[in-house]
């Protein structure tokens, strides 16, 4: 433990922005594997709307600073690509 007074800050700050991050980590995973049921069980529809409303989350997690840019970017390809091939055929 820490002896400093601004050491001991630090180590609270640090458990209260943890347990911050976690529940932004937690609503993007969420978010992601709500495209992902209707995806697997073969609803575009329901997939496409499940996106719409997936991508404002990933974008403020990039902005929190949670995941890279690039990692957001991927992922919204990703999952538009596969909801637009399930679209197609």
């Amino acid at each position: 433990m820490a002896n400093i007074a601004s050491a001991r800050k630090r180590a609270r700050q640090a458990v209260k922005n943890r347990a911050h991050n976690m529940g932004l980590r937690s609503r993007f995973r969420t978010a992601l594997k709500a495209v992902l049921k209707p995806l697997h069980q073969g609803d575009a529809q329901a997939a496409t709307e499940a996106f719409k409303q997936a991508v404002p989350v990933i974008d403020k997690t990039v902005s929190k600073g949670l995941i890279h840019k690039n990692k957001a970017a991927r992922h919204k390809s990703r999952l538009n690509a596969r909801i637009r091939d399930l679209a197609q055929g």
